[in-house]
């Protein structure tokens, strides 16, 4: 029998609930996020949910938490005074970056700026070489200097990274051992722990953002675990990672940076097995919530990952403006593009949307809560996209007058437009940015966008994906049940996760097995002690990767060694092994060339919990058809139409219509254009295929 469990999704402007209960059927709701204080929303849905099922507190068998609290901490710059312990000399490598210029053109380039301040990355006289052999003994008493400055700007967390520390990270342990017994109120990082890899720049980056935002996040998360307990859950309680794993408490507090991608990876979790239940193998998820949407793309069933994330760009889709973290993270484009996301006229006439958001609070201009800004919600309900009376189920009462005078004042009089025409050109813009990031994405990834599949989720998604696909050359697009809280429902999808990484530089003709052994045994242990308690007595399944790379070349690429590889021919393995993932991705090889390896990589990952498999049942076609109607905005004709309403929960699997129409449901509403047909598919999901 399966476990009743609980997922709760923190996102910029609405918190999402989902419950599971032991029959498999899903009771969703969603809150709107309490800012000041995030614990008071997650535990307010949390009471609803429960209080519509009759679903008692101690019959909860575990609870599963994604946040974007770390991520806005490091956009927002609201994380803890932080110090950087480093290698003497080395005090600048954080703002000296890569050392190039991402916007070549641009002579007054907006740099991503340091956490740290340069009066706190504070010398210590150490150093290492790129095996771990001491060079320079640690100065203890450089590392005691440091104690006047810490206390007198009252520094609350120190992130300590010497250089090659990776390697040997005695020396960063024995500062730390220090800071401890002089100072033990001082939240501690190490970067050896955190990031056990080459590359300075990104190590130290991320045990600094680690180190800014860890007394919040251990705060937030201390807090909630007691409110929980007060409130009669006494079950497990997990953070969903940015790789769509779980975590502890314990070991999310101490790595939260590990949290920063925690809502979007599990709409990727939803997405790969939405896409595998409609055997549809080629894929891109399209997330759009209140504050920022979201794009994946999806191969036979799985996400792009990415060990490299950058956080708060500073340039839209620039890589190398934002702050670095490696990371294990699923890889996708994310811009400031949601139901809350502010329209207005910039300096050239222009209509802008976002990245600035109104968010829950005051929030869209229609929600009657202070709002005084144009935002897409507000377009879309002047459009006829969203019914007031049916938005959040009725329990949200939406001012129609509000958001029209909002647009008139922020667009309609600056374009000379009528109120509905400014509101389309706020959605069209909108749309073209997804449209742009979604090409350039698709792009990076050497992928052809126009032949997938989008599937579309999220509070917003729905209302968009049609204009989206239409741009995109996308013929289908399937909507999942319970889309508008679509990341909490992935999260109750994904199973007990960890990856540990260490780098040690070799040559693969001089390849030292035994040392590969030993760090995998390492790793293995290390990633079994983190998810020990998430498995719950179930077995694990482990993957090695090897990142390597032919000798004078700048990057590495990941080399999958498979289950059962020889141990005693791992160099010939190894050798082959590369050829091949090379080959397939630049479709050659370099002949007679050394090859090296960089890092080793061990992931375990816990049994995925048992999600009803549905597929694609044969279903005898039923047309159907709505006497109910609305007046939707329609741009080819520049006025307003009759769209069909349908209430989503009373189709059945096997009906079909054609659009235009608008399928409602209680947390978003699915916008079918006139391009599109409808067919309910098993489970509930929408296909939408285009006409022709």
């Amino acid at each position: 029998m399966r476990k009743i469990r609980l997922a709760v999704d923190i996102g910029g402007t609405f918190t999402d609930v989902a419950l599971e209960l032991a029959d498999g059927s899903k009771h969703t709701t969603k809150v709107l996020t309490t800012h000041h204080a995030p614990a008071e929303g997650v535990l307010a849905g949390i009471q609803e949910v429960i209080a519509e099922t009759a679903t008692p507190p101690n019959s909860i068998g575990m609870i599963i938490h994604g946040t974007t609290l770390a991520t806005n901490a490091l956009i927002e710059r609201r994380g803890a005074t932080t110090a950087l312990l480093t290698t003497e000399g080395h005090r600048d490598s954080l703002e000296m970056a890569y050392e190039n210029r991402f916007e070549q053109y641009d002579i007054n380039i907006d740099r991503p700026k340091p956490l740290v301040p340069r009066w706190l990355r504070l010398p210590v006289r150490e150093r290492m070489n790129k095996d771990g052999t001491i060079l320079v003994p640690l100065d203890r008493q450089s590392v005691l200097d440091t104690l006047p400055i810490l206390d007198r700007e009252n520094v609350e967390s120190v992130a300590i990274g010497f250089l090659h520390a990776y390697a040997n990270r005695d020396h960063e342990e024995q500062v730390a051992e220090i800071l401890s017994k002089e100072r033990p109120d001082l939240s501690l990082t190490l970067a050896s722990e955190v990031a056990p890899e080459i590359r300075e720049y990104e190590r130290i980056s991320t045990a600094v953002a680690n180190a800014y935002v860890r007394p919040l996040m251990e705060r937030y998360l201390q807090d909630l675990s007691a409110s929980l307990l007060e409130h009669g859950f006494r079950c497990p309680f997990y953070l969903i990672s940015s790789g769509a794993g779980l975590l502890t408490v314990e070991t999310a507090a101490r790595f939260p940076i590990r949290l920063v991608e925690s809502g979007p990876a599990g709409g990727a979790v939803l997405a790969c097995n939405i896409a595998r239940d409609c055997e549809t193998l080629s894929v891109i998820s399209f997330d759009m919530g209140g504050t920022t949407a979201k794009l994946c793309l999806i191969d036979q069933y799985e996400p792009k990952t990415s060990r490299t994330f950058e956080v708060d760009r500073s340039y839209r889709f620039k890589k190398g403006s934002g702050l670095p973290v490696r990371i294990p993270v699923i890889e996708m484009v994310e811009i400031g593009a949601g139901g809350g996301s502010i329209a207005s006229i910039d300096k050239f006439g222009r209509v802008q949307t976002g990245p600035e958001s109104a968010g829950s609070n005051p929030g869209p201009a229609a929600y009657g809560r202070g709002g005084l800004h144009a935002t897409i919600t507000d377009a879309d309900i002047v459009q006829g996209k969203i019914i007031p009376e049916r938005f959040a189920g009725g329990s949200l009462h939406l001012d129609q007058t509000a958001a029209v005078e909002a647009l008139n004042k922020h667009i309609a009089k600056s374009l000379g437009v009528t109120t509905v025409e400014a509101a389309f050109t706020v959605s069209e813009v909108v749309d073209e940015n997804m449209s742009n990031a979604a090409r350039a994405h698709a792009v990076e990834q050497g992928a052809d966008i126009s032949d997938r599949s989008m599937i579309a989720f999220g509070g917003a998604a729905p209302l968009h994906a049609c204009r989206l696909a239409e741009k995109l050359g996308i013929d289908t697009v399937i909507v999942p049940a319970n889309a508008g809280v679509g990341s909490a429902i992935g999260f109750l999808q994904a199973p007990a996760s960890y990856e540990v990484v260490r780098s040690r530089y070799m040559q693969l003709d001089r390849l030292d097995t035994a040392e590969v052994e030993r760090l995998f045994r390492e790793m293995h242990q290390e990633a079994l002690e983190i998810i020990s308690p998430a498995l719950e007595g179930e077995a694990a399944s482990e993957k090695r990767f090897a990142y390597m790379r032919y000798a004078g070349q700048g990057h590495e690429i990941a080399v999958p060694m498979e289950e059962g590889y020889p141990e005693d021919k791992i160099a010939p393995y190894l050798q082959e092994a590369f050829e091949r993932e090379y080959a397939h991705l630049f479709g050659r090889v370099i002949p007679n060339m050394p090859v090296e390896v960089l890092t080793l990589s061990l992931a375990l990952d816990g049994p995925h919990p048992v999600n009803d498999f549905i597929g694609m049942k044969e279903i005898n076609p039923v047309s159907v058809s709505s006497k109910n109607t609305t007046l939707v905005y329609e741009p080819a004709t520049r006025s307003m139409i009759e769209y069909a309403v349908y209430d989503r929960a009373s189709l059945d699997p096997g009906n079909l219509f054609a659009g235009p129409a608008l399928i409602v449901e209680t947390q978003t509403t699915i916008v079918v254009t006139s391009s599109f047909n409808v067919s309910v598919l098993s489970g509930g999901h929408i296909r939408l295929d285009r006409k022709g």
